[in-house]
């Protein structure tokens, strides 16, 4: 087989929110670096070949929508045992250990294949976005070269194509991954990245510490964002390829300036209501919404969410505009067109960016300008700054030496673009550069609060406004949907507690917000109503929950003689008499039956006169406490458990602590407690509602 038709390669993705598709394209450029020729195309718009995958995860583990034609399409039982036998792949799974099924959309597509004869020529990495993709990515990347290389060698000196070709384990790339020990490679020269120490690929210009600022060169005794310790300055640095240009803008001389459309799904609707559920003086400040959809006709089930489309910070978009010196051309429609001579493959407009929209409406409802960069958009913005020292500490961040300084004062700080041209000031990226690299501005989704029975022609939200307190890397600010909300409400908002009377309303319009039916799949109460539940969900956890007895509610007054299973509700806040979000209507559900059991624990509220020792500070104290209840329901009577709320700490406890009950119960190891819980999530009868 001649080694030019051997060498191409086929690279497909599965992307939700285009995490997928850059790790995809960053491959793609980067094979003409090692001889190869690649392909690539969404993995919903390709027949099947000998393919690189790169994977996302959504929702709770499934494929992201891109992948969901091909999934059936593999899934199909009809097809033979060895209908992939010719296949030789690899595959990249991105997931988020914080929640569960972690890359269980990679998993699937790499567990169906491998059952229809298909053969690994490359160990599957599964990248955890918890800890930073670029952990797994960047080795997994760096090792797929030399596994190409062998796979093509063998391919050209042999003419069975279904041999397996794979030559490594799972075991050398977890401890490629973990640092322990380098991918074993042929190669003497390491082509994936530029060993900037040695020459500017673009300028030819020498960058090493003797180029850095004379101030830079004082002892640094503690890193920041704009400054490394010595021993990361003066070593020598291993970047990533300069992304390569797609685009091109002008603009339009005249004044344009768009609003959100009702494309996609979205419906303007009014919100009718707002109330603080929170006093004044608790940790967080939390804030319901009604809102009228009583024009728009949408219906939802209680365990549904809604999108809600929301602009970035005007203050801020008006602060990257006077940065990047294009105030002057804000109300300018823009042009977006592809550069003719870019190399780059597959390289197309993203439909987030509209053709004609004004530039501030692109910068208020398109881009995610709040994202924290990518390293490639690092390595892109290095280019365009003058400083010598922070063009240096730019190339440090996005190297493989500065990773650690990446997390701790990029990824991990929530730093934005905003937050880098103002700690580098000589950095001035064109337009162009944000259309490349700004992700989408995605909608918020929030869990229905209510249920249509109890409030017909409204549905209810409850969200904590997110604040982020000010740090070295960026000033104090609220989370961008949450912040906005409140603001925008502010002039409805009122305490809790307080009635307004109809003719005090006013006869000003009411605000309006874009919003999205998002049906769930599974999270509905059981089908069966004698079927019992059990309910986790502290905080602003609880709303799904209020909109299931407020629907169970309703359901007993008009089925008085049919049976219902009991209903317990595990509720958690720091202080009851402030922040107990609720507490009235939960407290009536509790009186008239519609709630069986109430289990409430208050976590920074001192201990009572009693001086109650060992009392449950969380909601999975609590769930310890009744155990056998909680037992009983979900292996006896065939119930149900949902949780809903924080996907790093509670929602990982409760697990923990289910893993115990479950073990106790049955008297079985932590492995067989495991399986159990597995099946439970398999017949959907543990279900979560979280988020990070």
């Amino acid at each position: 087989m001649p080694c030019e038709v051997a060498a191409r390669f086929l690279i497909l993705y599965g992307s939700q929110r285009g995490q997928a598709q850059s790790i995809a394209e960053e491959i793609c450029q980067q094979a003409a670096e090692h001889g190869f020729t690649a392909d690539i195309n969404c993995l919903s718009n390709h027949e099947i070949r000998p393919v690189v995958f790169v994977i996302s995860t959504t929702g709770d583990g499934d494929p992201p929508d891109t992948a969901q034609k091909f999934v059936r399409k593999i899934k199909n039982k009809s097809l033979p045992h060895n209908h992939f036998s010719h296949l030789h792949y690899a595959l990249l799974a991105l997931g988020d250990t914080n929640y569960a099924n972690f890359c269980n959309g990679g998993k699937t597509i790499d567990s169906r294949l491998q059952q229809l004869g298909a053969k690994h020529f490359y160990a599957t990495g599964h990248a955890d976005d918890g800890t930073g993709l670029e952990v797994v990515v960047d080795p997994w990347i760096e090792g797929l070269w030399d596994a190409l290389k062998k796979t093509f060698s063998s391919m050209a000196t042999s003419d069975q194509q279904d041999t397996d070709l794979s030559d490594c384990t799972q075991d050398d790339f977890h401890k490629n991954a973990s640092g322990q020990e380098k991918y074993k490679s042929d190669l003497e020269v390491d082509l994936h990245l530029l060993k900037l120490s040695e020459t500017d690929s673009q300028k030819g210009k020498a960058i090493t510490s003797d180029s850095i600022d004379v101030e830079t060169l004082s002892t640094v005794l503690v890193a920041s964002l704009k400054q490394s310790v010595p021993l990361l300055s003066e070593s020598a640095l291993n970047v990533p390829a300069l992304p390569i240009m797609w685009d091109k803008y002008h603009f339009i001389n005249c004044f344009y300036y768009t609003v959100p459309s009702d494309k996609d799904g979205y419906h303007e609707v009014s919100i009718s209501k707002a109330v603080q559920l929170t006093q004044d003086d608790a940790v967080k400040t939390a804030i319901s919404l009604e809102l009228d959809i009583s024009e728009q006709n949408l219906a939802y089930q209680p365990g549904d969410a809604f999108d809600i489309l929301c602009p970035n910070r005007a203050s801020e978009v008006e602060e990257l505009l006077l940065r990047l010196d294009l105030q002057t051309q804000k109300n300018c429609a823009v042009q977006v067109n592809l550069l003719k001579n870019s190399s780059k493959k597959a390289a197309k407009i993203p439909l987030h960016i509209p053709q004609n929209g004004s530039l501030q409406f692109i910068l208020t409802w398109c881009l995610e300008i709040r994202s924290a960069p990518k390293k490639a958009f690092v390595r892109a913005l290095a280019d365009f700054t003058q400083n010598s020292s922070e063009k240096r500490r730019l190339l440090e961040l996005c190297s493989k030496e500065g990773s650690a300084d990446y997390n701790s004062f990029v990824r991990d700080a929530n730093v934005c673009l905003l937050d880098l041209l103002r700690a580098f000031p000589s950095c001035l990226p064109p337009l162009s550069l944000l259309f490349e690299h700004l992700p989408k501005l995605q909608p918020r989704a929030y869990s229905a609060a209510s249920s249509s029975l109890q409030h017909p022609g409204k549905v209810h939200f409850v969200f904590n406004v997110v604040e982020f307190p000010a740090r070295p890397e960026h000033p104090a600010r609220t989370g961008l949907c949450t912040g906005w909300l409140a603001d925008h409400v502010s002039s409805i908002l009122r305490p809790l507690g307080t009635v307004l009377a109809s003719e005090r309303l006013g006869t000003s319009a009411p605000p309006k917000v874009h919003v999205r039916p998002r049906p769930s799949g599974t999270f509905h109460l059981p089908a069966d109503p004698s079927v019992p539940v059990v309910m986790v969900g502290p905080g602003t956890g609880v709303a799904p929950f209020i909109g299931f007895l407020q629907q169970r509610e309703k359901e007993r007054e008009a089925n008085q003689e049919a049976t219902f299973g009991e209903t317990w509700l595990f509720f958690g806040c720091r202080h009851k008499d402030k922040d107990f979000l609720f507490r009235e209507e939960l407290e009536r559900f509790a009186h008239n039956g519609t709630l069986s059991h109430l289990i409430v624990c208050f976590s920074r509220d001192e201990p009572d006169a009693a001086g109650t020792v060992n009392r449950p500070t969380y909601v999975q104290h609590n769930l310890s406490l009744h155990a056998k209840n909680v037992a009983s329901i979900l292996l006896k009577d065939k119930g149900s458990l949902y949780v809903c709320g924080d996907a790093k700490n509670m929602a990982k406890d409760v697990n923990d602590t289910l893993l115990e009950i479950i073990g106790n119960e049955l008297q079985i190891d932590k492995l067989d407690a495991m399986k159990t819980v597995a099946g439970l999530r398999e017949e959907k009868r543990y279900l979560q509602d979280i988020w990070s």
